[in-house]
């Protein structure tokens, strides 16, 4: 059968193909998660019951702090079983544990990262689908809608996609041959998710052109063209560019298109 695809043209004027996240996978992601939730639950409820009935020096409490101990645990337990897919999405890029195992992630219908927003809503929306029971309006929305949406991708304007990377021909580019040759991995900066977000498909455009003709203009040009990349995309990451000669400054924006190259560099 043939795989679904979506084509999204971003606000950026570029337009990338994703593959659909169907049923199978997104139920798959879905009952992992749940495990992971569930195996989370025993064990705190467990440790809980260990510290609070006998054994320990907890078990002399009075019953009133003893209650109060058991609150703030259902407590953090709720929090924790309400925020787990709001927080895991967002901060994740848009992947959960189960999603990652999966090899899917949620994006914006625009082909933009999700924001917390929209993390919020989808998943604040599960109490619709889940209805009746069972999650059954969600598993027969999904089914049955062309991209696959559930009620909660309705309303918050996001799709579930497979991660597709770029495919590997076993040759290494020009550029790829020089980021292994500088000794550079996309490890040696440490960027916040939350920075990244800040980064759309132009920005990224722009890194792949830069990157792209580096090694192609002569050392001025290079030189000022490194300049003028590093100038527009640095503040975005809060990166500075006092003090940072050229070899730095290019070595930075490099170990950004590693970066950037796993989050929107797809197979088309």
């Amino acid at each position: 059968m043939e795989k679904e695809q979506v084509g999204i043209k971003t606000p950026e004027f570029v337009s990338i193909q994703f593959q659909l996240a169907g049923l199978g996978s997104r139920a798959a992601a879905y009952l992992l998660d749940q495990f992971i939730l569930a195996v989370v639950n025993i064990l705190v409820i467990i440790v809980l019951l260990i510290l609070l009935s006998g054994g320990t020096s907890f078990s002399a409490l009075d019953d009133e702090i003893s209650s109060i101990i058991f609150g703030i645990a259902i407590i953090g337990l709720f929090i924790f079983n309400s925020g787990y897919y709001i927080f895991m999405e967002f901060y994740f890029g848009g992947k959960t544990i189960g999603k990652k195992i999966l090899g899917i992630r949620v994006i914006q219908d625009n082909g933009h990262s999700l924001t917390l927003l929209s993390s919020f809503i989808r998943n604040f929306m599960r109490i619709v689908d889940s209805l009746p029971a069972s999650y059954l309006t969600g598993l027969l929305m999904i089914f049955f809608h062309p991209k696959h949406k559930r009620v909660g991708d309705l309303v918050a304007g996001t799709i579930v996609v497979h991660e597709r990377k770029a495919k590997r021909l076993g040759k290494l580019t020009p550029i790829e041959k020089e980021i292994q040759k500088r000794g550079l991995s996309k490890h040696d900066i440490l960027v916040e998710e939350f920075s990244l977000r800040g980064l759309n498909a132009q920005d990224w455009n722009l890194v792949r052109t830069y990157s792209s003709r580096l090694l192609q203009l002569p050392l001025e040009e290079r030189h000022d063209l490194t300049k003028q990349v590093a100038e527009i995309l640095f503040p975005k990451l809060g990166w500075d560019t006092t003090g940072k000669n050229s070899r730095e400054l290019e070595d930075s924006l490099l170990i950004l298109y590693l970066i950037l190259k796993d989050e929107w560099e797809y197979e088309l």
